[in-house]
Order: C-alpha cells, then sequence, then structure tokens
C-alpha cells in the first residue's frame, strides 16, 4: 500500500521500540518519515534504514522544537501527521517521587506532546492533518507503583480530547493508542525486575505471567501497534476522531474481581 505517498509524517521518540516500528511502517507505505529524539545514535540507524530524516531535538522544548520544524519543511515541506510517542519516568508510588522526579514525568510524556503538537498544528489545518498520542493502558486503569506514569497517561487522553474538539471544526484529526503489554526494550527491562521479584528463570515467563489473564495470553509486537497507528492516520479512518483504541490483547475487558471464577 502507498497509503502515505507524498505525505510528511513527524515521529517523536522514534529512535527505539514502538516509535520505530512506526517509523519503518510509515516509510513502507510512502510517507517521507522525521524522526525526533534527543539520542542520535539510535534515530540515525532508523533513518538511515527508511530513508528518513534525524531531527534531533528534546520534544518539550519549544526552541528546539521550532528549530527541527524549519529543517522538517527545508527537507519535506508541511506536515501531515504528527504522532506524539515519546514518554517514560514517573515510576514509583506519589510519596516515593520527589518534584524532580514528577516533573520528569511530566516533561517526557505530557509536555513533549503539548510542545510538539502545538509546533506542528499550523501544517495540519493547512492540510487537514491529524495528530496521533501514544498513551497506554495505564491512562485508562492505575498499574502498581507508576503514579507519575499512570497521572500523565491519563493526561495524553485529555490532550487528544481537547485537539479534537477545538481543531476539529479546522479539518484536524487526533486520535490516540493506549497498547497493553508490547515487546519493547523497555518491557524487557520491566520483565528483568519481575524475573528477579519472582524468581524466574527467563523473559518468556516474565511475559507469560503478565498476560497470563489477558485474553489472546500474550504481548504485542511493536509492529501490531505501528500497523494501527497507521490505520488511524490514515484516510481510510477519515470519520475517526477523539477515538481510543487499545491495543492490549484484550486485556482492558477483563473484570478484575472474576478472575478468581476463571478455569484453569
Amino acid at each position: 500500500m502507498a497509503r502515505y505517498s507524498g505525505k510528511t509524517v513527524l515521529i517523536t521518540g522514534a529512535g527505539t521500540g514502538i516509535g520505530a516500528a512506526m517509523a519503518r511502517q510509515f516509510a513502507e507505505e510512502g510517507a517521507r518519515v522525521a524522526l525526533m529524539g534527543r539520542r542520535p545514535a539510535p534515530l540515525e540507524a532508523v533513518a538511515t534504514a527508511i530513508g528518513g530524516l534525524v531531527v534531533q531535538a528534546d520534544a518539550a522544548s519549544s526552541a528546539e522544537v521550532a528549530t527541527a520544524m524549519d529543517k522538517i519543511h527545508d527537507s519535506f515541506g508541511p506536515l501531515d501527521v504528527l504522532v506524539c510517542n515519546a514518554g517514560g519516568f514517573g515510576f514509583g508510588t506519589l510519596t516515593e517521587n520527589s518534584d524532580d522526579d514528577l516533573q520528569k514525568s511530566v516533561q517526557a510524556n505530557l509536555n513533549t506532546a503539548m510542545v510538539t503538537a502545538r509546533a506542528a498544528l499550523p501544517d495540519l489545518v493547512a492540510r487537514r492533518g491529524n495528530v496521533l498520542m501514544m498513551s497506554s493502558i495505564a491512562g485508562l486503569a492505575a498499574g502498581p507503583e507508576a503514579c507519575g506514569y499512570v497521572t500523565m497517561k491519563h493526561a495524553l487522553i485529555g490532550l487528544a480530547k481537547s485537539i479534537t474538539r477545538d481543531y476539529g471544526p479546522r479539518g484536524v484529526r487526533c486520535n490516540t493508542i493506549c497498547p497493553g503489554w508490547v515487546r519493547t526494550e523497555m518491557a524487557d527491562s520491566e520483565m528483568a525486575e519481575l524475573m528477579a521479584r519472582k524468581g524466574l528463570a527467563s523473559i518468556e515467563e516474565a511475559y507469560d505471567l503478565v498476560t497470563r489473564d489477558v485474553p489472546l495470553g500474550k504481548p504485542a509486537r511493536p509492529e501490531d501497534v505501528a500497523e494501527a497507528a497507521a490505520f488511524l492516520c490514515s484516510d481510510q479512518a477519515a470519520m475517526i476522531s477523539g477515538a481510543v483504541l487499545t491495543v492490549d490483547g484484550g486485556a482492558t475487558v477483563v473484570d478484575v474481581p472474576t478472575i478468581a471464577f476463571a478455569q484453569g
């Protein structure tokens, strides 16, 4: 398919994991892809493979994003799609988080999205483009010891709704994807912690444990999320705006209080 032929896509946090998978997916479908992040090496590796453009920047810095937008305009022209994928930080309970810890979570998750969306909106209005927020099922329910992360992923859904409401009349769509467990470097590190806590012998056992009560019984691949993203940002989804799509193997439909009644 060439759904994105002639279109320009900017992805934040594009060097690894879901961001890198989305960069590959959009490029395969014909897009000119700009990859934003703070670490040049992983960005360059992905960009070289897909013919993309690296715009090294802190997505939470208005000045750095403005410079990055100039570079994108010079190389590719105006944006058609913005994917706000940068995130991280905010783990631990509320009382375990210092002011600095909480601010890091706000910066990494919410400010990156607000700053880049604000910078991209003039292009997106002119091109009748769209924004995709990468939240998490942590934006729909709370996992343990992840107060800042959970709070900010909820906030991203609110931001997407606000953009939908304010800029929909000007032709801009905005949607949110909420992945569950996805096999990425970040998730692997969490599995390593679980292995240590539970005395598990392998990372496969850890993934089996965290997806035990997920209806499909397995974690997603980054490519699963990328394919969902490419659909939501395409013309095939022209009447979908303000939606929250879970890519979680059915995890969020499980009624937790009835798990004890499940067979096996």
